[in-house]
């Protein structure tokens, strides 16, 4: 299958989607004595134990907010329940994403729908024939997704019209799910049930932004915006309200920044806050290109952004990692200690 010279894939659409991506469960395996003696190695292992162990420290330090950063496509690639099993289990309390991960790959799979192994070889003309999408070798049934999107437009048809944030729409799609889910404990659900806000700086680049567009279109003179102004003000009040906070982040993009700049805005706001106490981040990105998703967690201090006495960065794919330090930081068990934060209930 991997094999471009071997392989005599089908052309049409049922023989192409045929083998659906499966989500790992953490508390289906240990994984701690996997990190312990990777804590013992050198290279990339030793990198994940430190920050395997970070992020147990996150968890155990009681007055510590953590935030999940999302960029890339983890949860299309079978890493959608170790992010809902991390808000079930209260290891998280704050999600800052990009809107594909939320809605083309999680609130997708909500509505039934699936995500296909596939092939990096696949002649990709032959997939637009058949109106697949590809994600490296992980394929989108194209129809589907502008199910997807036909969905957000009618779950925005039926608001008031008026300015929301990525936070209060993307609730509205948690409300949306407690009864019309025909996949239950998406990732939206249970924040939703848990009062964990997810927001998504940059929504309308994913299903998010066709829908709201449809809406708009239909809808001329009353329709909804999004406030990605009042959205930043939010995250930054959560950060006032922390007395730390913890960063664990997968890739780097938007939702990277944007948590980051929360100790900066609040400074300029006159109000005192710490950096980001600890912070972890797995990314496969160059730092020499000068670019967010790259840039060092050590480089973010001289932003006043960072502390670096707990930072880690992870120079790996995140999908051979993540399950490891997900599955440790389950099984150690920090998480039964915390109380839920339920910052969602602060803006009413």
């Amino acid at each position: 299958m991997n094999n471009p010279k071997n392989s005599k894939m089908g052309h049409n659409k049922k023989a192409l989607l045929k083998k659906t991506v499966e989500h790992i469960d953490i508390t289906s395996f240990d994984s701690r004595k996997i990190i312990e003696s990777m804590d013992k190695m050198s290279f990339t292992s030793r990198d994940t134990a430190r920050a395997s162990s970070i992020f147990n420290e996150m968890l155990s330090d009681k007055n510590c907010t953590t935030f999940l950063t999302l960029a890339g496509s983890t949860s299309a690639a079978g890493c959608m329940k170790i992010y809902s099993d991390m808000i079930k289990y209260n290891m998280i309390d704050v999600i800052v994403a990009t809107g594909a991960s939320i809605i083309d790959m999680d609130f997708f799979e909500a509505l039934g729908f699936k995500h296909y192994q596939g092939s990096q070889f696949q002649d990709d003309a032959q997939l637009r024939e058949n109106y697949i999408d590809r994600i490296y070798d992980t394929y989108i049934d194209e129809e589907e997704l502008q199910a997807c999107d036909k969905t957000i437009c009618n779950i925005a048809d039926n608001l008031e019209p008026r300015p929301y944030t990525s936070r209060e729409f993307i609730k509205e799609i948690g409300k949306y799910l407690k009864t019309n889910a025909k996949k239950k404990d998406s990732l939206i659900e249970i924040a939703y049930d848990n009062n964990v806000p997810i927001f998504c700086p940059a929504f309308t680049d994913s299903s998010a932004g066709f829908g709201l567009v449809m809406h708009q279109e239909k809808n001329p003179k009353k329709h909804i915006t999004i406030d990605s102004v009042r959205e930043f003000r939010e995250l930054t009040e959560i950060k006032i309200k922390s007395k730390s906070s913890g960063l664990f982040m997968i890739g780097g993009g938007v939702p990277k920044n944007f948590v980051q700049d929360t100790v900066i805005c609040a400074e300029l706001l006159g109000k005192k806050t710490e950096m980001h106490k600890y912070a972890v981040q797995i990314t496969v990105a160059d730092s020499r290109d000068g670019a967010c998703s790259s840039s060092t967690l050590k480089e973010a201090s001289s932003w006043g952004k960072v502390d670096t006495t707990k930072e880690q960065m992870v120079f790996a794919e995140a999908t051979s990692i993540l399950p490891l330090i997900a599955s440790d930081a389950y099984h150690q068990g920090f998480w039964r200690q915390r109380s839920r934060k339920n910052f969602s209930k602060i803006f009413g």
